[in-house]
């Protein structure tokens, strides 16, 4: 099989597709010369193969990043790694057209929110950058004849698994804080969407970044993914993803090295509005809450409390927001949602729809398939939502939320609390009092007041309780990545 192939998008045109893997800066087949087809959920079709990797490849992307970190990445300075991410980021700035729209194709994603990840992979990139050379360490003062200091030291090869949902947003968050503290990385992408990173790494090799700093590999979890989270020469792991598949990294990154790990997992936001909130500017963050990304976003506001005030008049006017969202292909500049990314997760999706009706709750809007081809779903609506619910309760990871009206403060707290996850959560109220005593109370690491889904790569993304464990973002993305050293000198003084 070739190692690019000639493929277009309705806003490029031709383009040639990377499929091989991505080691040691070139693209090269998988060791068993296996594929799999990347699908089109627009139209339900193959759009090409690529190369999978098993065991073997990543043993070989392993042996290439430890090559790299113990040889000529370790030389080089962090004024020079900020140097690479900048020109690396100016060149996916470059080819933004492209890599948008080779993600809402391989994805389904609206083109908008397609270049609205991009220009957030830029930033991300520029960002870290920037802080390539400002980590220091401190001295310590002891005792009159010992000099002490501490040193930020990089934690070696970085094994990393990012999701189908934000394919180049998460390879951003992952890749740029480890490079910027001097680590090397192996990055598997989800076999769902595979392609716009396999295009971004052609941009790594040209940004100058020496062989085997940084590696992509298409491939399976339960092969490549696990293998990267057992493998005992991976220094750290970070994972993006479902809760479940989170704990069997955990084990086995437990099991072989205790390597490092870090884990952004699922959600199952609280979205609350009070009475005093402005209703239609409430209604329009809700919606930008639950329906961005088709909803398929791990702090997705799907638990929405409205005060028993405003409770019906809410219900009204947010129908009538939700059924407007314009609906279909992602090329189409006015497309809000596009269609889900897989015939897996719109079956899912769908069973939930089905165990809400048959719970009892009530569809206001939606509930059904969108057209006949690709995985498309109206947007969902149910009311009449009791906490038992199993709509209420599990992340449905889709276009569907969950509404149930709340009397007081209190109660409301209790019921956004009510939850073994804690990834985000949003207040909506004109008062600051409320705003700020109801954010301190909610048990998230992400709370929003009067918006939603205000994602920036300058604030640490991360959660409470099964939601994950470390931060993402911010400077306290670098604390993920790098080893805290302590040497005490003595000077002089009693040898004992």
């Amino acid at each position: 099989m070739p190692l690019t192939v000639e493929l277009k998008t309705p806003l490029t045109g031709p383009y040639k597709q990377p499929t091989g893997l991505f080691i040691n800066n070139e693209f090269v087949e998988g060791v068993d010369k296996k594929t799999f087809e990347t699908i089109n959920p627009t139209t339900e079709e193959a759009i090409c193969s690529v190369h999978e990797a098993t065991e073997k490849d990543v043993d070989i992307a392993v042996a290439a990043a430890r090559k790299a970190f113990n040889g000529p990445w370790k030389t080089i300075s962090p004024q020079q790694r900020g140097i690479y991410l900048t020109r690396l980021a100016d060149i996916v700035e470059k080819n933004s057209d492209l890599l948008s729209a080779v993600e809402s194709l391989d994805n389904g994603k609206s083109i908008s929110m397609a270049r609205g990840d991009v220009s957030s992979v830029v930033g991300c990139i520029r960002y870290y950058g920037g802080w390539a050379d400002k980590i220091t360490g401190s001295t310590v003062e002891t005792v009159p004849d010992h000099f002490n200091y501490t040193r930020y030291e990089p934690i070696g090869v970085c094994g990393q698994i990012i999701p189908w949902n934000f394919p180049l947003l998460m390879l951003a968050w992952k890749i740029s804080p480890a490079l910027a503290t001097g680590n090397t990385v192996v990055l598997k992408t989800a076999e769902q969407t595979p392609l716009s990173a396999l295009v971004f790494a052609q941009f790594v090799k040209e940004a100058g970044f020496p062989p085997g700093v940084v590696n992509i590999i298409s491939g399976f979890g339960k092969v490549a993914g696990a293998a990267i989270a057992s493998h005992m020469d991976i220094d750290k792991v970070a994972f993006t993803g479902s809760t479940l598949v989170g704990r069997s990294i955990m084990k086995a990154a437990a099991s072989s090295n205790l390597k490092k790990v870090t884990l952004e997992l699922g959600g199952k936001s609280p979205n609350i509005v009070f009475k005093d909130a402005d209703i239609e500017q409430a209604i329009s963050w809700v919606n930008f809450g639950i329906y961005y990304n088709h909803g398929q976003c791990c702090c997705a506001g799907s638990r929405i409390y409205v005060q028993e005030e405003i409770y019906d008049k809410f219900i009204e006017t947010f129908r009538k927001r939700a059924a407007a969202n314009a609906v279909g292909d992602p090329f189409d500049e006015k497309t809000f949602q596009g269609p889900q990314v897989s015939q897996l997760q719109y079956d899912r999706i769908m069973g939930y729809i089905e165990e809400g009706k048959k719970d009892g709750a009530k569809i206001e809007v939606g509930g059904s398939r969108h057209g006949d081809k690709g995985y498309f779903i109206q947007p969902t609506i149910f009311s009449g939502v009791t906490p038992d619910m199993k709509i209420m309760k599990e992340e449905i990871f889709g276009p569907v939320c969950a509404i149930a009206k709340f009397k007081t403060e209190e109660e409301v707290i209790e019921l956004a609390n009510d939850t073994t996850y804690g990834l985000a959560a949003a207040v909506h109220t004109n008062d600051l009092n409320t705003a700020i005593r109801v954010s301190n109370t909610l048990k998230a690491g992400t709370v929003w007041v009067n918006c939603y889904n205000m994602i920036h790569h300058q604030l640490p993304f991360g959660g409470y309780k099964e939601s994950g464990i470390g931060r993402e973002l911010g400077e306290e993305a670098l604390a993920n990545y790098t080893q805290h050293k302590s040497v005490s000198i003595r000077l002089g003084g009693p040898i004992f």
